[in-house]
């Protein structure tokens, strides 16, 4: 099964690393050109750099913060390839670690700006241009906390889970238009938000981050973590047409950890 993407354009937000990254080399691969979104330039450059150098077609690069709503809307309403765009990955860094009960109203106001409402004006954005082609794909990068809520994570549990009724509500309103609306929920997946996550584990339990990783290990059926590249080669599937009729839905990808069906 050959997957071509020939002629589209992605959006990647956090592209220039982890699964976002992963994803952007993946899609282009597969033919797509690549707008690489995310806050670090330089990092941006990098990845952008290295797209074109190793795939050639049509890579760009915005740098911009989630958590800024105005400059996002006027950014990319105002992007010189605007009505290009074909696909759109969500994809933004989790909100920090702590009890649901105990978090400030600060951080449920942060987190929900950085990952609904910033969305929101992007899907806003893309959505018109795909509804007069009737094709388009929004694939939002979510957690598996919105099957099973996770330990210390209160605030992303919360958050996570108001994106992927956003996402399911979005794809009722856009199947008719063939727009698909999907959402990836990775496991533990080699990250630096994992490494950051095991680093205050361990010193919150006063003990080595080796013990930390091996124990959440333990708790995985296939027993490891998942690299960026396995997250990335679903993202690639449910953008092609052979994912036509895939639309709504929360797939985990998560070696198996998940209790739930």
């Amino acid at each position: 099964m050959e997957i071509n993407l020939k002629n589209k354009t992605a959006w990647v937000f956090g592209g220039s690393r982890g699964i976002g990254k992963a994803t952007a080399i993946k899609l282009s691969q597969s033919g797509a050109n690549i707008l690489l979104i995310a806050r670090n330039r330089m990092a941006l450059q990098k990845a952008q750099s290295e797209l074109c150098t190793k795939f050639g077609q049509e890579h760009d690069s915005i740098s911009l913060d989630m958590a800024d709503s105005e400059s996002i809307y006027k950014q990319l309403n105002n992007y010189i390839n605007l009505n290009s765009v074909d696909i759109l990955i969500n994809n933004s860094g989790g909100p920090e670690g702590g009890l649901a009960h105990t978090a400030d109203l600060d951080e449920y106001k942060l987190a929900f700006q950085q990952h609904v409402l910033s969305a929101q004006v992007v899907s806003k954005i893309v959505i018109g241009v795909m509804k007069k082609k009737r094709f388009g794909r929004i694939i939002n990068i979510i957690s598996t906390s919105v099957k099973q809520p996770i330990e210390g994570l209160g605030v992303s549990n919360t958050i996570r889970g108001a994106m992927a009724n956003w996402a399911k509500t979005l794809a009722n309103e856009l199947g008719s238009y063939q727009v698909t609306v999907n959402n990836i929920l990775p496991g533990a997946t080699q990250t630096n938000r994992l490494v950051e996550l095991i680093q205050k584990k361990a010193i919150k339990n006063n003990c080595d981050q080796n013990i930390i990783a091996e124990k959440m290990k333990k708790s995985i059926p296939v027993g490891r973590f998942a690299t960026p590249e396995e997250i990335a080669y679903m993202i690639v599937f449910l953008c092609s047409s052979y994912a036509n009729y895939i639309t709504g839905v929360n797939i985990p990808i998560d070696g198996g950890r998940t209790k739930s069906l």
